[in-house]
């Protein structure tokens, strides 16, 4: 209920009696005031707390103070020992003058502000201790802010905390501050490197550098004999690292994790650390070259070596380790067999990974009591043999990409109290799923593609299902896609592709699954129509029913797909999150990136790290009809799109050209008829076209894009013509002189124009002859010349032939 103005104005009258009263206590040495937001709206209560003289203590966390209260700081009592100002809303560089009165300060807060700039009077805090300044807005070169702490504070200050920032520069040599145990520097934007050399040796005991973008090889460091703990994760080293590390004999947390740090660890290394208890060398170039006999002198409780060089054999000197509970060798180039010694896991175990590997052999019986709630991933090597009992505690299990095979009623040993990942695809299981899968009422992740199961899938059982990916593609099951995935609301991923499940598509998926994802039910047995409910489905990305003997047209309300009307997308992965933890539930945060398999261009070809972007819908090799829906083309985030195998009729919609991300368009196969669209045009990412085998007619649109794609992508269209087909057009054959028009006869030879061409042939033949003959007089003398002499001629030849004949 809102308070009245009269109702507040009551309550700071009381607010202002009571501090007035608390500050005027003669003996009074430790005030918190945390949270206590009337401060803000109050200047009388600020400045009444100037009067106490005996204050040493104060704590003005979260009370909302703005710069404005740096007026009356510098008036406050200069016996004040400590500060908490953190978690207000101080903003910009400290005045000078705003501390300059504190001269016995020993401990000040100011993190979570929006400070940009330290005051230089902070170095005359000769008796400063700790500064806290992480999480505000501190901008420039960090060797500069040193500077403005370099006068006698450089001597008191032992904890300097300014993580969260935006300083950038290089690492000065700290070794000046002779009192300094802690620095903190963790999420910043340092982009220079270590110093050549540090001049002198320091009391330093943390040294936090994660999250910069430091470049060059870690140094040597044995000028810090106490540090106990070193992090340079995340900071973009991409040198070596100097022997000079295994001098820090009381070393007990060593992160390098996630730089470019290349060459040798070596025995040198690590030999005198014999206090380590966390050491991660992860996402290195780094190789570990230890003695085959080699004995380390500590016990680790957290191995990461992910990404590193062991191999090609088993690391022998993590049989010496007993108390690990995280262990991590994935990705590290060991081709061998896993020894035996090694399954005699530690019982504090909670995550170990051997993925990624080239590990071979049998899996023995995992069934030990666990302190903790493991997580198990051994995907990616090369196990053989039937899958293993695991622990009954286990959260999470990866088996996928090796050898098993047969059932996996093994696995019936996990109780599934907290069981919520389970990967075994791509290996040689088969067999029916056996029941003990329907306990498992925390599953999130359940992937058993491509394998060989069979049979009916199981019902869920329970009221509740966290479930959020259902993989168990490629596989042989039969029956329906189980009714009881409607009460898995949380599903984000259905691919039930390439099995024997038939019935007709559940309409409840879009009643029942508003965060689905993505879709695939190819080369089952489905039949029947789409139903309208999908349409519902205003998260999904990818959808697929191709080979199927789907009928019916496809809805009208498809552009309510509006994931699809979308273009871009803030996520490229589809994530999920499941939890290993410890025996006190300490838990550690993991992530599972979903897979999907897309015919794109004609292969499948698998999708993860870009899956969040990818937009998709094959509905080919079907026996849909009708037209294809204008509202189709709203969906403008579309990037590949295949309705071709169908019986689809009628023009291609002219607004076609919409979908402007579009890279491959199948439309092949079809009864199409119609125009080839000029928008089609527009497509400028269309990489994959085809238009082949339907009825379509008239001229290719003449446009660079489309004139580019091989003939092959429009043929079995008899009526269509233009390039790149070799048909032409009518309009683009050459001119041709008129043609004349002639009557033929019944033999389509002898016409009435060969009659008249004869007779006037024949006429003036004659008359320019004979006419000749009657108008010149020598030629006339001439020519019956010539008659007589060939009738000699004939005469003189016949007669004696005839003779001889008759002879």
């Amino acid at each position: 209920m809102a308070l009245s103005k009269n109702s507040q104005n009551a309550i700071i009258t009381v607010f202002n009696t009571c501090i007035v009263t608390i500050t005027s206590l003669a003996s009074l040495r430790d005030l918190y005031l945390a949270s206590s937001t009337l401060l803000s709206i109050n200047r009388p209560s600020l400045s009444s707390m100037n009067s106490s003289t005996s204050l040493t203590l104060l704590d003005l966390s979260s009370c909302g103070l703005s710069n404005s209260a740096y007026h009356w700081l510098f008036k406050i009592s200069s016996n004040l020992l400590a500060l908490d100002l953190n978690s207000n809303q101080l903003a910009g560089p400290i005045p000078d003058y705003a501390f300059s009165n504190m001269t016995a300060l020993q401990h000040l807060n100011l993190s979570l502000n929006q400070i940009s700039a330290i005051s230089k009077s902070f170095g005359n805090m000769c008796g400063l201790k700790t500064l806290h300044l992480f999480d505000n807005n501190l901008t420039g070169q960090l060797p500069e802010l040193f500077l403005n702490l370099s006068g006698c504070s450089k001597n008191s200050l032992e904890i300097l905390k300014l993580g969260g920032n935006k300083l950038t520069g290089s690492l000065p040599d700290i070794t000046e501050f002779s009192s300094l145990q802690e620095l903190h520097l963790f999420d910043n934007k340092l982009d220079g490197s270590f110093p050549e050399k540090f001049r002198k040796p320091s009391p330093l005991v943390i040294l936090n550098l994660d999250g910069n973008q430091l470049w060059g090889s870690l140094p040597d460091l044995s000028v810090f004999p106490f540090l106990t703990r070193l992090d340079v994760s995340d900071s973009r080293l991409n040198g070596t690292v100097s022997e000079g590390l295994g001098r820090l004999s009381k070393l007990e947390f060593l992160d390098l994790f996630g730089n470019s740090l290349e060459g040798m660890i070596t025995e040198s290394h690590v030999s005198n650390l014999s206090k380590l208890k966390y050491m991660d060398f992860s996402f290195n170039s780094l190789a570990l070259n230890f003695s085959f006999g080699w004995l380390p002198p500590f016990q680790l409780e957290s191995i990461g070596l992910l990404h590193c060089k062991l191999g090609p054999h088993f690391p022998k000197w993590l049989q010496s380790q007993k108390n690990y509970y995280f262990l991590d060798i994935s990705d590290t180039e060991i081709s061998d067999a896993v020894p035996s010694w090694f399954w005699d896991l530690s019982p504090n175990l909670y995550y170990l990974n051997l993925s990624h590997n080239h590990l071979e052999g049998t899996m023995p019986d995992l069934l030990l009591n666990y302190a903790g709630y493991p997580g198990i991933d051994l995907s990616s090597n090369d196990f053989e043999g039937p899958v293993p009992p695991v622990p009954g505690n286990v959260t999470s299990l990866n088996l996928s990409n090796n050898k098993f095979s047969g059932p996996i009623s093994s696995l019936c040993s996990i109780s599934g109290e907290y069981f919520s990942y389970l990967d075994v695809s791509d290996n040689l299981l088969s067999g029916e799923l056996p029941d003990c899968l329907l306990r498992w009422q925390a599953l999130a992740v359940l992937n058993l593609a491509n394998n060989n199961f069979s049979g009916n899938f199981p019902n869920f059982v329970g009221s509740a299902c966290p479930l959020e990916s259902f993989n168990v593609r490629n596989n042989s099951f039969v029956g329906e896609i189980p009714p009881s995935l409607k009460k898995c609301n949380e599903l984000k991923i259905i691919d039930a592709g390439d099995n024997k499940f038939s019935g007709t598509i559940p309409a409840w998926i879009g009643d029942t699954l508003p965060k689905l994802a993505i879709l695939s039910l190819r080369s089952n047995q489905f039949h029947g129509s789409i139903p309208r409910n999908l349409c519902r489905l205003s998260k999904i990305q990818l959808l697929d029913f191709s080979l199927n003997s789907i009928s019916g047209a496809i809805p009208k309300c498809i552009n309510n797909l509006t994931a699809m009307v979308e273009k871009a997308s803030s996520n490229t992965t589809i994530t999920h999150i499941y939890v290993y933890c410890s025996a006190t539930l300490d838990g550690f945060v993991s992530k599972y990136d979903d897979i999907a398999v897309i015919v794109w261009k004609g292969t499948d070809q698998q999708y993860k790290k870009t899956l969040g972007l990818v937009k998709s819908i094959d509905l080919s090799s079907n026996k849909l009809h009708g037209e294809i829906p204008e509202e189709i083309t709203s969906l403008e985030g579309l990037i590949p799109l295949n309705l071709s195998r169908n019986a689809l009729t009628g023009p291609i919609t002219s607004k076609i050209g919409q979908l402007n991300l579009l890279d491959s368009l199948d439309l092949s196969n079809n009864q199409l008829t119609g125009e080839i669209p000029e928008s089609l045009s527009l497509l400028n990412y269309l990489g994959v076209l085809d238009l082949s085998n339907n009825n379509l007619s008239g001229k290719i649109p003449s446009s660079n894009k489309l004139l580019g794609f091989d003939a092959s992508a429009y043929a079995g269209n008899l009526e269509l013509c233009g390039s790149p087909l070799p048909v032409k057009c009518p309009e683009d054959e050459p001119a041709q002189s008129p043609a004349i028009t002639m009557q033929h006869s019944e033999d389509g030879i002898i016409s009435t124009g060969f009659y008249v061409s004869v007779a006037l042939g024949f006429i003036v033949g004659f008359w320019g002859f004979v006419g000749s003959l009657l108008l010149n007089r020598s030629w006339r003398r001439a020519y019956w010349q010539f008659l007589d002499h060939t009738k000699e001629r004939l005469c003189t030849n016949t007669v004696p032939n005839v003779a001889k004949r008759q002879r």
